[in-house]
């Protein structure tokens, strides 16, 4: 059986800055993640330049079978 949480991530590097630090944050406390879909992608502006970006995700992992 899976479980699917909402994650929102941000990044000065990029999207998938942001994707890989959701996933190592989610890590920390779940365990067996299987995978990553990102919903939505943001990027805050300043100065004409991209300074942020931002995804809303949601992660799967397995439940313990306890």
């Amino acid at each position: 059986m899976l479980k699917v949480i909402e994650i929102l991530a941000e990044s000065d590097k990029s999207w998938e800055d942001a994707a890989a630090s959701a996933v190592k944050k989610a890590a920390k406390t779940v365990h067996g993640i299987k995978s990553i879909y990102i919903q939505d992608m943001e990027a805050s502006v300043k100065d004409n330049k991209i300074v942020s970006y931002r995804i809303n995700a949601k992660i799967s992992f397995l439940l313990d079978g306890k």
